[in-house]
């Protein structure tokens, strides 16, 4: 019966199974799995562990880092900036990175910075740049997002979204290839980016989630700043029967 080491960890209750395959014995299972086929067992919340998805933390020529992960449907995404978070957290605290990290994704090479609290990474802020690199559709809402029935647009991260003043909206999300999850970093950063462009909000914004809050800045040269938590829940060895 394969076995496979991992550790369970989220952003905002946006919650991925993550893989240290920079551990060789490990990698070589991974390398030997179906990995859309993994994804959607570890992601199962009743037959799996129970996530949004499957994060690999493999090496890298061009970064510290290389991050692939793959929805609960078993589709590969771009980018996660939640699951990013994490992985700067377990990097840090692991030996793997320092205090900052570069990390090579679908959607480029991302620039990392943790901030500790007695020793442990507890908020991490991911340079997103210009690109988020998943497709996004954002719809901004009069009616409160809490009572909006929320639905799939085929292929796209979607967002429903409430400004609640220059400094703050409200947003729900669709992830595609997961559903609705408790938050989504880079649909975070498309509902601020948009109510940015609209003139709606401050070049700084707290975004409010069903999982808790973020911060989305924007800079002067138009690079985008993430700011939140990452939390490490537990760590075991899934077994499955092919």
């Amino acid at each position: 019966m394969p076995s496979l080491p991992f550790i369970k960890m989220h952003g905002l209750g946006n919650d991925y199974v993550y893989v240290d395959c920079f551990w060789s014995e490990t990698a070589q299972k991974i390398a030997e799995a179906d990995l859309s086929a993994l994804a959607q067992r570890v992601s199962d919340r009743h037959f799996g562990i129970g996530s949004d998805g499957l994060v690999l933390i493999l090496p890298s020529k061009v970064a510290d880092a290389r991050m692939r992960i793959f929805n609960a449907d078993g589709s590969e995404a771009e980018m996660c900036g939640n699951a990013a978070r994490c992985i700067a957290k377990y990097a840090c605290e692991n030996g793997l990175s320092s205090d900052t990290m570069t990390l090579e994704t679908l959607a480029g090479i991302k620039h990392l910075s943790v901030h500790k609290q007695a020793g442990k990474v507890d908020f991490v802020t991911v340079q997103m740049g210009t690109e988020l690199g998943n497709p996004h559709k954002v719809f901004i809402a009069d009616e409160p997002v809490e009572k909006i029935a929320v639905f799939e647009i085929k292929d796209t991260n979607t967002e429903w979204v409430n400004v609640l003043n220059r400094r703050e909206i409200r947003m729900r999300v669709w992830e595609r290839g997961s559903g609705e999850t408790m938050a989504c970093g880079t649909g975070a950063c498309a509902a601020a980016i948009e109510t940015m462009n609209k003139g709606l909000t401050d070049p700084e914004v707290l975004v409010h989630m069903p999982g808790g809050d973020v911060t989305v800045r924007r800079d002067e040269q138009g690079i985008i700043y993430l700011t939140g938590p990452a939390t490490e829940v537990f760590r075991g060895e899934y077994r499955w029967e092919d």
